[in-house]
């Protein structure tokens, strides 16, 4: 039985790390806002171990959320910067970027996916947003020009904009039935939170094998985070292994300059490309991975969600602005057409990049590490790219 309803400017379901800086950021632009998320982020706790869900966030993603005032929030509880990010294959051909060289303090930062979302939550509890949690979407229908949302409490709502901020699997872009394109890529990764005998420091490097790539990521107070590609069964194998013999297998199999570490959880997920045939229609948009999953090898997929939150933004405060109708399709077409082309240049430029390195043809490996040794001298497009990559 429904036993309420209310009206609101925008529904954002999902308040995640993309969802809950959209709300943020559209509350400070005088919209009447709520979010449905599921459950409430959990508090956070200083003495506890690192989340295994780490995500890299680039210089712009850090400005935005300066904007947002969620920075101080994330500042005071954990993050990690990184000024260095090196790649490699072969020792001869590495590839190194830093920070001094675009003149920046620090390329980004580490930050745990829950301590990031802790801190979104709390800055929404300090803004004029309606959080109607724990709570789940039920039905989706048009209704006098926007959107009418039934929740699993029974409760109704309606909106001039709904936004799908709810992830890979969203419900939102099924409901509105929104297809898809992607594929399952033939890899696995096993994330792993371990303890160093040194610290850290403050470069994070991958090293390409013929089984996939292996990643550190380093973290605070002596952790650091792993990341291990390899095939869904040998993946399988490794999540199955007590902390001992998973020990043995990163000495192993990770480069000798990782040291001794010593592993203290760990987690897996497939590797899946999706996006969106269409980011919108009349009143509705998607954003972040309910738009477009990519492979995690260069840790883009939140800094891609955060140009969403911009361009969005933007879009539609402009809209407001000019006294249109800032829900209508054609307006949000303009947001769609921002940010498509990039989603999937970033796409398109992984994938090259996972399809040139998972191949074992010694042609191509010859091939591909004198890209890197071009790479690594050619200056201006260094820099250019790797400012391109942090959104700048």
């Amino acid at each position: 039985m429904i036993r309420t309803t209310q009206k609101w400017d925008v529904v954002i379901v999902g308040g995640g790390m993309v969802g809950a800086a959209l709300a943020s950021g559209l509350t400070t632009q005088g919209f009447n806002v709520a979010v449905l998320e599921q459950q409430e982020p959990a508090e956070f706790d200083a003495a506890s171990n690192p989340d295994i869900r780490i995500s890299a966030i680039g210089a712009a993603s850090v400005e935005l959320l300066k904007q947002l005032e969620v920075w101080p929030l994330v500042q005071a509880m954990r993050s990690t910067p990184y000024r260095k990010l090196e790649t490699w294959e072969w020792r001869s051909a590495q590839v190194g970027f830093d920070a001094q060289s675009l003149g920046l303090p620090e390329l980004g930062y580490m930050v745990e996916n829950s301590v990031l979302q802790r801190a979104l939550w709390q800055r929404l509890q300090q803004q004029k947003v309606t959080l109607l949690s724990p709570a789940s979407l039920e039905t989706l229908s048009p209704c006098n020009g926007g959107w009418q949302l039934t929740l699993n409490n029974g409760d109704s709502h309606t909106a001039r904009l709904v936004v799908g901020a709810d992830g890979a699997n969203s419900k939102v872009r099924q409901l509105a039935g929104m297809g898809i394109r992607g594929w399952n890529y033939a890899q696995s990764c096993m994330l792993i939170s371990v303890r160093c005998e040194q610290e850290a420091g403050d470069c994070t490097w991958q090293q390409f094998t013929p089984d996939g790539p292996r990643a550190f990521l380093p973290l605070f107070d002596r952790w650091a985070s792993l990341v291990w590609y390899d095939s869904p069964s040998r993946i399988r194998q490794l999540q199955g292994m007590s902390m001992t013999q998973l020990s043995q297998e990163i000495s192993a199999h990770f480069p000798a300059r990782l040291g001794h570490v010593t592993p203290v959880s760990a987690g897996s997920f497939p590797l899946v490309r999706r996006h969106a045939t269409r980011y919108v229609l009349p009143g509705l948009a998607l954003v972040g991975d309910a738009a477009h999953t990519i492979n995690p090898l260069a840790g883009q997929g939140v800094n891609l969600g955060y140009r969403d939150v911009d361009a969005l933004i933007d879009t539609l405060v402009a809209s407001r602005d000019r006294a249109e109708e800032w829900a209508s399709e054609g307006v949000l077409k303009r947001y769609q057409r921002k940010r498509l082309k990039d989603n999937l240049l970033m796409q398109s430029g992984m994938d090259l990049f996972y399809f040139a390195f998972s191949t074992p043809v010694k042609p191509l490996r010859i091939i591909r590490n004198l890209g890197l040794m071009v790479a690594e001298r050619s200056g201006v497009l260094k820099r250019q790219a790797l400012k391109y990559a942090l959104g700048l």
